[in-house]
């Protein structure tokens, strides 16, 4: 107990901080909004790569970056590929989908023409011009690198196009549903995820965790390693440690069944083996431009702390590193990414304004936190401050189908509902999905649907999602408010006072 309240109180602090910080930048880029105007030759900020790091910046710039200036993502993905949820996706069918984002929300809350998204793979760079395999060149003023690392799939989808790495998912979930035996490579959170999955998912199967380390997830301190491996255990789980044995294949009928060697000439056959290690920074880009920049060892990029390259030999001023391939103190976590984002955005404004770049990187114990999904139900958060003290608390998800038996989607437009509504009575075929209409620039439909909301029996959970950041100013014509404030503030609060009667019934008989 003494634990969760120390883990949730540090927990509630820095997301506190983050909040505010968060509200202030949103509150900079609506004046921005109405600040910036689009020019025909605007000086780019290049970014190449657009995962955690990547995105983030280009949307902190979105909303910061003065006129005659614009940001360019340069990104081979059609999407943004939400890896975190790659390893439950890679085992369960039926939700590949959702881990593909579009790129157009980036800029959401800045203006038009702030940021451009170009699906293309960068081959060189000089001094101010970045090489793109498709044969264009773009010139930038500023560069920001955020490459990351290289991993095997199911880590990181091979293809580029949306559809293309839905179907190598589904590809990949019907190899470990039709696999008997399955051997995972690699204890680090990816592997252990995966093993964890398929043992829950399929607790038929037989499923093997193999690690080179005497410890899983060495990144992370003992405490994580000793519950991880119990609730691998209790999963029926082998895990086999301090082994890196070697993959080959033997002919069994008409297939190639992979083989493990393992040290003393054991060997074990196996109907699937999954590689979840290797991992590798994307540093040869700026390797073949200045190749005393990347690490010998670690080949990541090397950065001082304003996140600028650091090779004295060739001063590289107007280039940023930030994300996994950089070279910091800090964890290779997303939260990590987005505080390099915020320092990347500082400098760089600052050298717009002509001042010396003074913003500077300094890990916070906030983004080394890991949440750990151990099977279908069950996670652990983990952590260390900097005194080295482990915090851990573990918890259960609620059924991923919530026991779901009547859901009603609340829309504008009819039809965009109706097609949300049907892969939803898909993937829920015993619950009854509604779509009804609710327009949040209108008084009149907030009354309407809470009046037919009355007719319900009960309601147990009420979501209010909607929003939107307008690009122009434009009043509500019924309100004669702001859209922006109309609708995910005034309509918003309305609404949810209205509906709280209904809620509150569910309490009581409860």
């Amino acid at each position: 107990m003494a634990e969760a309240f120390e883990f949730y109180s540090k927990a509630l602090r820095a997301m506190l901080g983050l909040t505010v910080t968060r509200t202030f930048q949103q509150l900079q880029a609506a004046r921005h909004r109405w600040m910036y105007q689009e020019t025909v030759n605007p000086k780019k900020i290049v970014i190449i790569g657009g995962s955690y790091a990547g995105s983030y910046l280009a949307q902190r710039l979105s909303e910061t970056l003065p006129t005659g200036y614009k940001a360019v993502l340069i990104e081979r993905n059609t999407h943004f590929n939400h890896l975190f949820v790659f390893p439950r996706f890679s085992v369960t069918p039926n939700k590949e989908h959702m881990a593909f984002v579009p790129y157009d929300s980036i800029s959401s809350f800045g203006p038009p023409g702030v940021v451009e998204h170009i699906h293309d793979s960068a081959t060189s760079i000089t001094a101010d011009t970045v090489q793109l395999a498709s044969g264009r060149k773009v010139d930038y003023e500023y560069l920001a690198l955020a490459t990351g690392t290289w991993q095997p799939y199911p880590s990181k989808a091979t293809l580029t196009e949306k559809s293309e790495a839905c179907a190598e998912l589904r590809s990949f979930q019907d190899r470990i549903s039709s696999s008997s035996k399955i051997a995972v490579i690699g204890g680090g959170p990816v592997g252990v995820q995966i093993a964890s999955d398929i043992a829950s998912f399929f607790p038929s199967k037989n499923v093997t965790l193999i690690h080179s380390w005497p410890q899983l997830l060495p990144n992370f301190g003992r405490k994580l390693h000793e519950h991880t491996l119990q609730a691998l255990k209790d999963l029926k789980v082998d895990v086999v440690l301090g082994e890196r044995p070697e993959l080959t294949h033997r002919k069994v009928g008409e297939k190639e069944a992979p083989i493990l060697s393992f040290k003393g000439g054991r060997e074990s056959g196996y109907d699937l083996v999954i590689k979840c290690t290797g991992q590798k920074p994307n540093s040869q880009l700026l390797e073949k431009f200045i190749p005393g920049a990347v690490c010998a060892t670690t080949r990541q990029i090397l950065v001082h702390p304003s996140l600028q390259i650091a090779d004295p030999s060739v001063p590289s001023p107007r280039i940023f590193v930030l994300g996994d391939v950089a070279k910091t103190h800090g964890p290779h976590m997303a939260r990590a990414a987005r505080a390099h984002a915020d320092v990347v955005t500082a400098n760089i404004l600052g050298m717009i304004r002509q001042q010396e770049p003074s913003a500077v990187y300094t890990p916070q114990i906030y983004e080394g936190v890991i949440k750990l999904s151990l099977g279908k139900n069950d996670y652990v958060w983990y952590g260390q401050d900097n005194n080295g003290k482990e915090v851990l608390m573990s918890a259960k998800e609620t059924d991923e189908n919530l026991h779901l038996s009547h859901l009603i989607l609340a829309v504008r437009s009819q039809s965009k509902g109706e097609t949300a509504a049907s892969e939803l009575r898909r993937q829920f075929p015993t619950a009854q999905i509604e779509v009804w209409l609710l327009d949040l620039e209108s008084y009149k439909s907030v009354l309407d649907f809470s009046t037919r909301c009355k007719t319900l029996p009960r309601a147990d959970v009420a979501i209010l999602n909607a929003g939107l950041a307008m690009k122009r100013f434009r009043l509500v014509e019924e309100t004669k408010h702001e859209t922006t404030i109309q609708v995910n503030y005034l309509s918003t609060a309305l609404l949810a006072l209205l509906l709280l009667p209904l809620l509150k019934t569910r309490d009581e008989k409860s």
